[in-house]
C-alpha cells in the first residue's frame, strides 16, 4: 500500500534530521515506528496511528482553521490517512478539501517542505464509547502549503465534523509548537518554483540515470547524467505527482511506491535557485526496453562508477547519500580506474569512443573503413571502438592498439569532443566520445584489415568527400578550438 511503515519511517527520520532536539518528545512516534507489526497509518491501531494536517497560509500571512466539532477545538484542517491516500501529504490535501471544499489545486507546498512535514505533534484523544474507539494518541504530521490567491476561495463545510473556519494571524496559531515554528518563517516572501524529480535505485545497489540531449540554450544542464524529473504542472496536486507524470511522460515508468527523500537544490542558467523534491523508489527493470521521449539514454550506474560521468556534484552526492542510508543496495567497489563501465551491459556497445590524432604538420588520421563493415562502410572515419567492459579511455588505449599498433598513455589523452546519436526506433541510443592523443609512439599499420583497409593523414582543409558526416563535424570543431572543456567525463 502507498503509505508503507518504511515510507512513514523515512519522512519522520528526515524530519527529525531538521529538528533533532525534538527527537525526545516525540519518543512516543519512534517507539510506535518501532512496533513493525502495528499498521500505524491505520485509525484503527489504537496504540497510536498517523494523522495529516495542512498548514495553508495566505498571502497575507493568515493561516487557516477550522472548527472540529468532535472535539470542540480549533485547529488546522486534517485527519485521518485513507488506502487511497499516493502520499502523507496528498492525505493532508485530501483533509483540507473535504473539510473545506478548498481543491489541492489552490495551494502550492512551501519550498523545502515539499516531502518533509512542516511539524509533527502528538495529542491525546479521549476514548469515543459510541464508536467503541479507546482512549489513544495521534501522531500528527503537518504540511505546509501556502494559497493562490488573495481572494479567500469559496468554503463548502463538511457539516458533519467542520462547525467553520477562520484565518488567523500567525501568532494567534493555537500550537504552540506549530507557532513557534510559522513566527520564524518569512511568511510574505514568494515561493519558489519547484520541481520533482525520481531516485530510482535497484536490488543490485545501482541507480537509473538520464543522459540529457545536448542542446545548450534550450536544455537545461544539456548532456549530463541526471535523474529524471521536472516541474510542477497545473494539474499536479502533489510533487509526488509531478515525480510520477514525469516518468510516464519521459520513460513510460510507473513505480510501485515513491518515498520522500528529501529536497535538493539547483542553479538555473539566469542564476535561479530551484527547490527539487526527491522521490526514491526501487524498480528492477531493463532501460533499454523503456520508451524514452526526452533525452538521449537511460543506465544503470553504481556508486562506485559515478566519479567517470559528467554529473552535478549535487547528483552525485544525492545518490552516494541514499546509497548509504540503504545497506540493503550494494553500492560496490571503491572507484577504480579500471573499473568498469557498467557490471550488468547497459553500457557497452552505446558508448563509442573515436581517437583524433594530429601530426605536427597539422594532418589528422582517418581510416577507410571495410565495405563490410558494420560502422560506417566505405568510408573514412576516425580510428574508434566500443566500450567493451572498461572505461572510455582504457577502450581508446586497446583499440589504438589493437586497430592500428599505435601506443598511447592515459596521461596524454583529453576529452575534446562528445557526439550524441538518437537512432532508428528500436535501436539504443549512442554516443560518441572524441579524445586526443597528444603524444603517441608507433605509425599507424593494418593489424584489423577486416574493419580498415587503409589509414592515412589528412590536410583538415582537404578532407575526403566520402567522411562520416559527424567525424567531418569534430575535426571541423576541434580545428577551430570549440573544445568540450566540461569536466567529470570518464579518465
Amino acid at each position: 500500500m502507498p503509505l508503507s511503515h518504511d515510507r512513514i519511517c523515512t519522512t519522520v527520520e528526515t524530519y527529525l534530521a531538521r529538528h533533532p532536539h525534538e527527537r525526545e518528545q516525540l519518543g512516543g512516534l519512534l517507539d510506535a515506528l518501532d512496533r513493525t507489526g502495528d499498521d500505524i497509518a491505520s485509525r484503527s491501531t489504537f496504540t497510536g496511528h498517523v494523522t495529516c494536517a495542512a498548514i495553508v497560509v495566505d498571502p497575507l500571512g493568515r493561516v487557516l482553521h477550522v472548527l472540529h466539532l468532535a472535539s470542540g477545538k480549533v485547529l488546522a484542517p486534517g485527519g485521518h490517512t485513507e488506502p487511497s491516500d499516493q502520499s502523507l501529504a496528498a492525505a493532508a490535501l485530501r483533509e483540507l478539501h473535504e473539510e473545506t471544499g478548498i481543491p489541492p489545486q489552490a495551494v502550492t507546498p512551501w519550498p523545502d517542505y515539499e516531502t518533509v512535514p512542516f511539524d509533527i505533534d502528538i495529542h491525546d484523544v479521549d476514548a469515543h464509547q459510541g464508536k467503541g474507539e479507546p482512549g489513544h494518541q495521534h501522531f500528527d504530521l503537518r504540511f505546509l502549503f501556502r494559497l493562490h490567491t488573495t481572494d479567500e476561495p469559496p468554503v463548502v463545510l463538511q457539516e458533519e465534523e467542520v462547525g467553520g473556519i477562520e484565518w488567523r494571524p500567525v501568532d494567534k496559531v493555537t500550537s504552540p509548537s506549530l507557532r513557534e515554528k510559522l513566527l520564524k518563517l518569512p511568511l510574505q516572501a514568494e515561493p519558489e518554483s519547484a520541481n520533482a524529480s525520481a531516485l530510482i535505485y535497484n536490488d543490485r545497489g545501482e541507480y537509473l540515470l538520464h543522459l540529457r540531449d545536448y542542446f545548450p540554450g534550450r536544455i537545461w544542464e544539456p548532456g549530463m547524467w541526471s535523474l529524471l524529473g521536472g516541474g510542477r504542472e497545473p494539474q499536479d496536486t502533489t510533487l509526488e505527482h509531478t515525480a510520477r507524470r514525469e516518468l510516464a511522460e519521459e520513460a513510460g515508468l510507473n513505480i510501485a511506491d515513491l518515498a520522500p527523500f528529501g529536497t535538493e537544490y539547483a542553479t538555473d542558467d539566469v542564476g535561479t535557485t530551484v527547490p527539487i523534491a526527491i522521490y526514491a523508489g526501487r524498480w528492477n527493470g531493463d532501460p533499454r526496453e523503456l520508451h524514452l521521449t526526452e533525452g538521449v539514454m537511460l543506465a544503470w550506474f553504481a556508486p562506485s562508477d559515478l566519479h567517470r560521468l559528467r554529473i552535478a556534484d549535487t547528483t552525485s552526492d544525492l545518490v552516494r547519500r541514499h546509497a548509504a542510508s540503504h545497506p540493503t543496495t550494494q553500492s560496490g567497489p571503491e572507484p577504480d580506474e579500471e573499473s568498469p563501465a557498467s557490471p550488468h551491459d547497459t553500457v557497452p556497445n552505446i558508448i563509442g569512443v573515436h581517437l583524433y590524432l594530429e601530426r605536427p604538420d597539422g594532418k589528422v588520421l582517418l581510416g577507410l573503413r571495410h565495405p563490410n563493415s558494420a560502422f560506417a562502410p566505405s568510408t573514412w572515419h576516425a580510428l574508434a571502438g566500443h566500450l567493451a567492459q572498461e572505461n572510455a579511455i582504457a577502450c581508446l588505449i586497446r583499440e589504438a592498439h589493437e586497430e592500428a599498433g599505435l601506443h598511447i598513455e592515459r596521461k596524454d589523452v583529453e576529452l575534446v569532443h562528445v557526439v550524441h546519436h538518437i537512432g532508428k526506433p528500436r535501436n539504443p541510443p549512442r554516443m560518441g566520445l572524441f579524445f586526443r592523443a597528444r603524444i603517441w609512439s608507433g605509425e599507424p599499420e593494418l593489424r584489423e584489415p577486416d574493419k580498415c583497409t587503409q589509414w592515412k593523414f589528412w590536410d583538415p582543409n582537404a578532407l575526403p568527400d566520402d567522411l562520416v558526416p559527424y567525424t567531418r563535424l569534430a575535426i571541423a570543431k576541434i580545428q577551430n578550438g570549440e573544445l568540450y572543456s566540461e569536466t567529470g567525463w570518464p579518465a
